[in-house]
């Protein structure tokens, strides 16, 4: 039987990953809501899929590479097809952390918007999600789920409290890449276009 204690951290873990989901939300009203109305669902849609497809690579293997036994510090090799119904904190942290994982992929469907095909966005969402989130988190998180002595940024003091490096720069570092691949549009608008503005500025805010 668990303890109170248990119960209550338990459902603190299930309420904190709920409010890191809601970036998810956020993140699509955003998005969307700054381009034009013809990309919107476009965006909207590349929300939705991210998650979907970084939710299964998570549970397949993202959350091993992450919190697993450490190799050489740089990634984890053990708890594949994540299933340990035993331990319900294990089972809260790891959707707690599935969210974390949809909030670093989403950063990019922004920095990308209007800018790169669907398949293409996908493409990069299971590169995110499966290899880079997960590899950068047991660098500084590896010890955080108690089954692994964690990363090499860890053990040399490396703290991120809430995800500053983890989630939010490694969204913002493949962002950036992404648009020095995409490129300027060179050419597309001449001296005296006006601005592109959002569709939906009430949705944005």
């Amino acid at each position: 039987m668990s303890t109170p204690n248990e119960v209550l951290d338990v459902a603190w873990i299930l309420i904190c990953a709920a409010l890191v989901m809601l970036m998810q939300a956020g993140f699509a009203c955003l998005e969307s809501g700054s381009v034009r109305t013809k990309n919107s669902i476009n965006v909207a849609a590349k929300n939705f899929a991210d998650f979907c497809i970084s939710s299964a690579l998570f549970w397949l293997f993202g959350f091993a590479l992450m919190f697993g036994v450490t190799s050489g510090g740089l990634f984890g090799t053990s708890g594949f097809f994540f299933d340990d119904t035993a331990n319900p904190w294990l089972m809260a942290f790891f959707i707690f952390q599935l969210g974390f994982c949809g909030t670093a992929v989403t950063i990019v469907s922004g920095a990308v918007a209007e800018r790169m095909r669907f398949i293409g966005y996908l493409v990069i969402t299971v590169i995110v999600a499966g290899i880079i989130y997960p590899v950068v988190g047991h660098w500084v998180w590896g010890s955080a789920a108690g089954t692994s002595s964690g990363g090499w940024l860890e053990a040399m003091g490396f703290i991120d409290f809430a995800g500053s490096t983890v989630v939010h720069s490694v969204g913002g570092w493949v962002s950036l890449a992404a648009i020095i691949i995409i490129g300027p549009r060179i050419g597309r608008f001449g001296k005296n276009s006006v601005p592109i503005h959002g569709h939906d500025i009430p949705i944005v805010t």
